[in-house]
């Protein structure tokens, strides 16, 4: 039985080994050669499934603004699905990179064995939830204003994307166990294969079965809810076949499934870090659907235009999200070697690293935000919107980068109290809120509603550097004999 024991980084050390301002800005070759190995692979899947998710928008904008609104309707809910699969996993990944960095496979196919009882739940309550609920939800984004023959269109477009995604969930999550697992022990090559090939089946698909190409059905909607089901499952049968020609690559996984057991204790321990980080990823993604719904309080043309804000913010976010993924990796993995300094270290270069980029890469966004929405068949008022929604967004990223890397790299430590704190709680005491009361009590608009609640990520910044800065996070989890 693995024995899980949580070792600090005490206030005395902290003080001994306290760094330099040039160890946290500037790292040496060997450092970024590791940040590049862990983070390229992460950072070309990501970038790669959001253009195609892209490219998938767009072919479903072409199908009219009715049937686009349908469709990130129903994303918005399945992501909030995601999230909470996310979340519940996380607290399992935190150990599993500690595990790995300790080289205790065992303690990492007990880490697997828990994602998969705790997703399987996850899977069967989400199916009850969609398949008797789903119209109740998707009439919460409909404005009252909204024309009968509208409103009608809308659920009829979003019944049928959720329920031909609904047995898509499946491969998903199974691809998740495995993939999440293989990243956490730096092994992010397959993945970001396995990825690339699913991403030109579902584009593939998508253009053959939204417009009915070659002989193929014409089925809109419906076609694009199709291929990306196809698509994970390809995804799925790659990922595992891959690492069954590599063995030795993924010798963590061999005896999983065989020999299934989950001792009590190293269960509860994962346990009590998941439930934190559930209710978190839940709560956070539940706050981005309620903002959602504030901001169509200003009519059905604000969430086709915010589709289009959030579709490509998705590409250019990439870079600070998978840097952040990587801290935690990296982090986590030097925490549970008892590297303790050198990820309090990592952990500030991480940080500056996604900040930098972000400056970078906004000012690209904000630049070419006006080229973007024309790539959709919708109305001028849409892009005009869309437009602005982009470069508020181009302008607040660096503050995303820094609270998205102060997140995963107090994570990385085991601090989920704290994570909840700062993003959770966050969310629903600031940023909801201040949307709320704007949508429900103002006059304001959309445009500037979301602009109120973007600015609110420069306190998060604020609080997420003090908390990383006071090293309560360098923490080793898995010290113990196995």
């Amino acid at each position: 039985m693995n024995i899980i024991k949580e070792s600090l980084l005490t206030e005395e050390e902290a003080r001994k080994y306290k760094l330099s301002l040039r160890e946290c800005i500037l790292g040496d070759k060997r450092f970024y050669t590791h940040v590049a190995a862990v983070v390229i692979p992460i950072v070309v899947q990501n970038t790669l499934t959001n253009i195609v998710g892209l490219l998938d928008n767009v072919m479903v904008g072409q199908v009219g603004t009715i049937p686009m609104s349908a469709v990130a309707i129903v994303n918005q809910l399945f992501f909030v699905l995601y999230l909470a699969m996310w979340g519940a996993t996380a607290g399992a990944g935190i150990y599993t990179t500690q595990f790995f960095g300790k080289g205790d496979y065992e303690g990492v196919r007990t880490t697997i064995r828990f994602k998969s009882i705790i997703l399987s739940i996850i899977f069967f309550a989400a199916f009850i939830i969609f398949v008797f609920g789903g119209n109740a939800l998707v009439e919460l984004y409909i404005s009252a204003d909204t024309s009968a023959y509208d409103r009608e269109q809308t659920l009829m477009y979003a019944r049928q994307y959720m329920l031909i995604m609904i047995p898509g969930l499946i491969p998903f999550f199974f691809t998740n166990i495995v993939a999440t697992t293989m990243r956490e022990a730096g092994k992010t090559v397959l993945p970001m294969k396995a990825s690339i090939a699913a991403m030109i089946i579902n584009f593939i698909l998508n253009a053959l079965l939204i417009f009915g190409l070659f002989c193929f059905p014409k089925m809109g909607v419906a076609g694009a809810a199709v291929a990306t089901s196809i698509s994970r499952l390809a995804e799925l049968m790659i990922i595992i076949i891959g690492a069954l020609r590599k063995r030795k690559d993924y010798a963590f996984f061999a005896g999983t499934i065989k020999d299934f057991k989950l001792p009590f204790a190293d269960a509860k321990a994962i346990f009590m870090k998941s439930v934190p980080l559930l209710f978190n990823e839940f709560f956070w993604a539940l706050s981005q659907a309620v903002l959602l719904q504030c901001y169509s309080v200003r009519g059905i043309a604000v969430i086709a235009a915010m589709n289009i804000c959030n579709t490509i913010s998705q590409i250019f976010n990439d870079a600070y999200l998978s840097l952040g993924t990587s801290a935690s990796i990296i982090c986590g993995q030097q925490l549970g070697a008892g590297k303790l300094v050198e990820a309090r270290r990592s952990a500030w270069r991480m940080a500056v690293i996604s900040v930098t980029s972000c400056l970078v890469l906004g000012s690209i966004l904000f630049i070419i935000a006006p080229v973007i929405p024309h790539l959709y068949n919708t109305e001028d008022e849409i892009r005009q919107m869309a437009t602005v929604f982009i470069r508020v967004l181009a302008l607040c990223m660096p503050f995303f980068a820094f609270s998205n890397a102060a997140y995963f790299i107090i994570r990385s430590g085991g601090r989920v109290f704290v994570t909840m704190l700062f993003d959770g709680v966050f969310a629903w005491g600031v940023s909801v809120p201040v949307a709320f009361v704007l949508a429900n009590f103002t006059g304001l608009s959309a445009i500037n509603i979301y602009a109120c609640v973007c600015l609110a990520e420069f306190a998060k910044s604020i609080a997420g550097f003090i908390l990383v800065k006071s090293s309560i996070w360098v923490k080793n989890l898995v010290r113990g004999e196995t």
